[in-house]
């Protein structure tokens, strides 16, 4: 399965970042013929206000289709249809009350929504450079772990940015069937620089998946009016822990071809699930 990440630099402007999304899929689309395009966490609108994120997040149909569709759902929809390829919709904002959810939608080529899974884990920290992050002030947690068929040998599991710090949820999904991961990100430059590669190449390597991981890049503004940078450098690793793609500073893409027999071999090779001896439900 042919895997493009794409690697975005998102405002607070969710009709703008429509226009670049559809722009740089495209372009991939038609350089890589993909069979499967991810896009990152809050491509739709990152930064702003609380007032800007819930303007900018929609109430999404009902899993069986009943519901009116917003304009973020419908583009996502809209490009797995016309392209004939899945879409990894990043993630968006989910409209739920006084809240949102970081919501992350999955397209089959037909345009059809296959599975939905909000965010667990939410960033509320204090960076050792003093800036702070505090998501639940917007967001609600999710409590579902998700995962989604890609084709008949590939089944994705599901999660967001921060969740990469929890690897009891990594284990949970290949428990469940998962030999894919798909992680949209925001990653800050701060803990991008120090902590982004090992964190995804130690999630490959312990559950002997490959990663797919989508990050923004560049500076937007936060609620605040001061700018944030996030740290990109998208990528795609195999199941051994090693960097097949990616993407550098800056908007862009990259591409990589997902092999199941990958997979097989590693866990031929080492089968670390059989010497597992702690239940993952295990304190």
């Amino acid at each position: 399965m042919r895997t493009t990440v794409i690697q975005m630099a998102p405002g607070a402007s969710a009709p703008e970042n429509i226009d670049t999304a559809r722009a740089l899929i495209t372009a991939a689309i038609t350089a890589d013929k993909p069979d499967l395009v991810v896009l990152p966490e809050m491509w739709s609108c990152l930064g702003g206000t609380r007032d800007m994120k819930f303007a900018a997040a929609e109430v999404l149909p009902a899993p069986d289709g009943t519901g009116e569709a917003g304009p973020l759902y419908r583009f996502l929809s809209g490009i797995a249809r016309a392209h004939g390829v899945s879409v990894h919709g990043g993630s968006i904002g989910e409209r739920h009350g006084e809240k949102l959810f970081n919501t992350a939608l999955v397209f089959n080529p037909q345009g059809h929504e296959v599975a939905r899974y909000r965010k667990i884990h939410l960033f509320d920290v204090t960076t050792p450079g003093g800036e702070g992050y505090r998501e639940s002030d917007t967001y609600g947690p999710g409590s579902d772990i998700v995962t989604a068929p890609l084709s008949p040998d590939l089944t994705a599991g599901l999660a967001i940015c921060y969740d990469i710090r929890f690897p009891a949820l990594f284990h949970a999904l290949r428990a469940r069937g998962a030999n894919v991961l798909l992680v949209p990100a925001a990653f800050t430059v701060e803990t991008g620089l120090a902590h982004w590669e090992t964190l995804l190449r130690a999630r490959a390597i312990e559950t002997q998946c490959w990663m797919v991981a989508c990050g923004t890049t560049g500076t937007h503004t936060d609620a605040a009016g001061q700018p944030r940078r996030t740290y990109g450098h998208s990528m795609i690793i195999d199941p051994w822990g090693t960097i097949v793609a990616q993407v550098s500073d800056g908007p862009g893409w990259s591409t990589a071809r997902i092999e199941r027999g990958v997979i097989d071999s590693t866990r031929a090779r080492m089968p670390v699930m059989a010497h597992h001896r702690l239940s993952i439900h295990t304190p």
